[in-house]
């Protein structure tokens, strides 16, 4: 491993991770921008070109599980590193796909990389910065994390219409090179003490479950929650995911240690985001579709109506990171979730006659309830954590954070759906361009409640718990109090 001057190792892990973190979310808000050109290139039906999104996301589904222990087994370093060409070359072949089934296979190669790569890089930023520079860590993951889904469609559209759309695949590889290169020549290898073997029936229950879960979540949003192929797989994927927890338990080292969830602090954490990113996922879901379907705006356009989510996010990151220690995080995710709620029903006033800043507004407030909420949320999830249940952990989180976009995106894309049809409307036609409006505006209501639900349940969230990571010692929580002691 080299050395670069006097930079703290922590500092490496944030910079690796961030590359590989920027490099995978970006991919995804590009491609998502790009589907109806890709379906006139290749001539394809809408089922097909869906599966370049449902493809990525079933792979992620059945290798984000496996993250945990395999960089628990082979070290951190080599399994990212393998995540990152993976996905590089994923990328790359993408780019060269000649049909719509060999960009769907391609794209399935980039899931293995990409369902890695989150999970292993979060152990490794987790187990690098200590539990009382947590809330620090997490401001540094949410940089990319804002950053990427608001550059993508303004790449996206760029790329789309003024290049080609295999750029919107090229333009990863030298981002992964750098992450490549840069992760060799500064991660430590991060293996821990007695991994135990691979759990063949953890393995196989969660990564059927789960991808069955995304699959019909994913399909939920065109098809309807009622579509039986819906509840099929919906049904399928609840039952293999019971039948999981039932087998991990009486596994002595299971790859998915549900036992985690028995640590109060992990728990209310998890619940509080899967209630929480299901409304704030849906909500950019389908803020793209009004501004381009109805107040029609080119995806570049519709790209620089929502850039000002990052400013806003960024520009507050540093003093969420500050504040964190002094305040805690259950009044933070309640105030931060409150005022993403807030911002979302000004979603409920956007119209044909509004203009690009007063949508920017909208997302630059967005992206400061954002950061309020994404500090604290990581650095309490991992409060209370050990460092050799952290790869699995991470794991977990990124899982449970996959489950709530699908289910978000699901729930919100049915109302739309649903509404649409109520009023006789259709997307795209300027005759019912007014109900079209105000169907939108009825799901995005629903955001918003949901991203107030998520505000009231993070009363269960514990300031007490959560005082390793405020710099706090163990025994003392919020305002010098004594700590509840955690089960683990």
């Amino acid at each position: 491993m080299a050395r670069l001057g006097h930079v703290p190792y922590k500092y490496l892990v944030a910079v690796a991770f961030m590359l590989g973190l920027f490099m995978n979310i970006l991919d995804t808000t590009i491609t998502n921008v790009a589907l109806p050109d890709l379906g006139r290139e290749f001539n394809a039906s809408t089922t097909s070109i869906q599966w370049i999104v449902n493809g990525y996301l079933l792979s992620l589904a059945v290798f984000i599980p496996l993250s945990g222990w395999a960089g628990d087994r082979f070290g951190t370093k080599r399994v990212f590193v393998f995540a990152l060409i993976v996905f590089t070359a994923g990328s790359t072949l993408c780019g060269f796909a000649w049909s719509a089934e060999s960009l769907v296979g391609f794209r399935v190669l980039q899931g293995v990389g990409g369902g890695m790569l989150t999970p292993v890089g979060t152990a490794m930023m987790f187990r690098a910065f200590p539990p009382n520079e947590r809330a620090k860590a997490s401001a540094l993951v949410a940089i990319p994390a804002g950053v990427a889904p608001a550059l993508g469609p303004i790449l996206g559209g760029y790329l789309v219409e003024y290049v080609s759309w295999h750029w919107i695949f090229f333009i990863n590889v030298p981002v992964g090179i750098a992450g490549i290169i840069f992760s060799i020549m500064y991660l430590q290898r991060g293996e821990q003490e007695d991994p135990g073997r691979l759990d063949i029936g953890g393995f196989l229950l969660s990564a059927s479950g789960l991808a069955a879960l995304v699959y019909g979540l994913s399909e939920a949003g065109s098809r309807g929650l009622g579509d039986t192929r819906v509840l099929l797989f919906v049904l399928a994927g609840v039952v293999l995911l019971a039948a999981m927890v039932l087998v991990e338990l009486r596994v002595a080292r299971p790859m998915i240690d549900v036992r985690l969830f028995k640590d109060r602090l992990f728990a209310s954490s998890s619940t509080v985001m899967l209630v929480a990113f299901s409304g704030l996922t849906g909500a950019l879901f389908l803020l793209p579709l009004l501004l381009q379907s109805e107040l029609g705006l080119s995806p570049l356009e519709s790209g620089f109506a929502m850039f000002p989510q990052a400013v806003g996010m960024v520009s507050l990151m540093p003093l969420a990171s500050r504040m964190y220690s002094r305040i805690g995080p259950r009044r933070m995710l309640m105030a931060g979730m409150a005022w993403v709620g807030l911002s979302t029903f000004g979603y409920c006033l956007v119209g044909v006659g509004t203009e690009i800043w007063q949508v920017g507004l909208l997302m630059m407030m967005r992206g400061v309830g954002f950061a309020v909420v994404i500090v604290p949320l990581q650095a309490a999830t991992f409060a209370t954590i050990s460092a050799k249940d952290t790869g699995r952990a991470s794991a977990i989180f990124s899982s449970v954070q996959q489950v709530a976009g699908s289910l978000g995106v699901a729930i919100l894309g049915t109302i739309l759906t649903s509404r649409l049809a109520h009023h006789g409307a259709q997307m795209g036609n300027p005759a019912t361009r007014g109900d079209a409006v105000l169907a939108f505006h009825e799901a995005f209501f629903v955001a918003a409640v949901f991203t107030l639900v998520g505000a009231l349940a993070a009363i269960i969230i514990s300031d007490k718990a959560a005082a390793p990571s405020m710099g706090r010692s163990p025994a003392e929580g919020q305002d010098g109090e004594p700590a509840a002691v955690m089960v683990h």
